[in-house]
């Protein structure tokens, strides 16, 4: 394709063009990801574990090898939603995802949060959903601030594999 080469890698990322046009994948329960995960089967939608109200899913543009999300299954958007079930489910849940990747991975610490709307950060702002991202020392190099792109050391389905066998062995 005709021009100079400028010296620059390029990343190709089609499937990320939605959010660069200001499209929101999760316009009520039919149009979000995070319900059709919770629909669909395990491998394919990269669930883990699934629990009486929440479900544990990777995330499918992880920070680390083993970044989860714990979700609740309905479609509500902010934490306050949440019933007293929900919110104790998730948190039960969070532990067991720290348990269950020390043992996989033995990660040095772990980030923990909710971004709550599109203004505070959340990628699926319909949907509520806490991340639990492993951490480790040296995890981060130069690749995110001068290449914008994250260097993930593992594919998603063997990050499934391990972390769903795990969990099955831990109940």
């Amino acid at each position: 394709m005709g021009g100079v080469p400028d010296g620059f890698e390029r990343l190709w990322t089609p499937h990320r063009l939605a959010y660069v046009e200001g499209e929101r994948p999760d316009d009520g329960p039919t149009g979000c990801p995070l319900c059709r995960k919770a629909e669909e089967g395990d491998r394919e939608s990269l669930v883990v574990h699934r629990g009486e109200h929440c479900y544990v899913v990777l995330n499918l543009y992880p920070y680390n090898p083993g970044h989860l999300m714990v979700c609740p299954y309905r479609h509500i958007a902010w934490y306050t939603d949440c019933t007293e079930s929900e919110r104790d489910e998730m948190s039960a849940l969070t532990q067991d995802a720290m348990r269950v990747l020390r043992h996989v991975s033995g990660p040095q610490g772990f980030n923990i949060g909710m971004n709550q709307g599109s203004v505070g950060g959340a990628g699926i702002s319909g949907h509520l959903h806490q991340h639990v991202v492993p951490r480790w020392e040296g995890d981060t190099n130069f690749l995110p601030i001068i290449a914008q792109t994250k260097a993930v050391p593992q594919l998603l389905d063997d990050t499934w594999r391990r972390v769903s066998d795990a969990w099955r062995e831990d109940h």
